[in-house]
């Protein structure tokens, strides 16, 4: 009776060890909040992240600031890549995330484009025409690009002369998509949104200088909900490695 109860029991425990080594292979799975304007380069980091480390990355992109108010409410996102570095850093003061695993993974770039080619000169002087009706502008309220746009307007003195013209988008996403259409003949976008592997992929752009704005320095954070979860730390590790920066700067970023 003993001998066969014994094998019975190894019987069924051979398959359940192995989908538990099946589920081991498969690796973690982690929720991660993504700033609109780093979606095309994430989208390709979390396939090349899947099949180095076979750990998942969930994304969801939208505007830092409307991920802040989901976090703060209880929102289950296991990493956040914001726009911004104000927003981890209060994420990490109200203890909604681990301050220790914040970092910078890129510095965006904010450019005037048009979809039109020849449109947009290399100075950004069209602004001062007033043969255009619209300009795309993320949400300075949320959108840290949308910030910038409204600083370099300042820059140059025109937002008086530009304010009635603004068509706000949610986040910069939406912006994009404005200007994209045609319903905006310029939008003030990131550059990550309009480059590929270097290169403008169509229109005209003016590279707004550094100077005009405050920095666009976009930090990562580990939140609360996957603190110790293998997935989140293997991706905070991956932005930092040669691959994902790669990717990072192919779509105009710097570090």
């Amino acid at each position: 009776m003993l001998g066969f109860s014994s094998g019975k029991t190894l019987l069924v425990a051979a398959p359940v060890a192995a989908l538990l080594a099946a589920s081991a292979a498969q690796g973690a799975e982690v929720s991660v909040a993504v700033a609109a304007n780093f979606t095309a380069p994430m989208q390709k980091i979390a396939a090349a992240f899947e099949q180095d480390t076979g750990h998942k990355a969930q994304l969801s992109f939208g505007a830092t600031g409307k991920f802040y108010a989901q976090i703060a409410n209880g929102a289950p996102f296991g990493v956040l890549l914001a726009a911004d570095d104000s927003t981890p850093e209060r994420i990490a003061r109200e203890g909604l995330g681990d301050g220790a695993t914040r970092f910078t993974y890129a510095i965006g770039q904010l450019v005037l484009w048009s979809k039109q080619a020849g449109y947009v000169d290399a100075d950004g002087k069209v602004l001062n025409k007033s043969d255009w009706k619209h300009i795309a502008i993320a949400n300075p309220k949320l959108a840290p690009y949308g910030q910038a746009a409204m600083q370099t307007l300042d820059k140059l003195g025109l937002r008086a002369q530009v304010q009635p013209r603004i068509v706000q988008g949610e986040n910069i996403a939406q912006a994009y998509q404005f200007a994209a259409s045609g319903n905006a003949p310029l939008g003030f976008v990131a550059l990550s949104q309009v480059m590929e592997g270097g290169k403008l992929r169509e229109g005209s752009a003016w590279v707004v200088p550094a100077g005009m704005h405050e920095p666009i320095r976009q930090d990562a954070i580990v939140l609360k909900p996957a603190q110790g979860n293998a997935a989140a730390a293997a991706l905070m590790d991956y932005l930092r490695g040669e691959k994902a920066r790669a990717i990072i700067q192919s779509y105009g970023y710097s570090f």
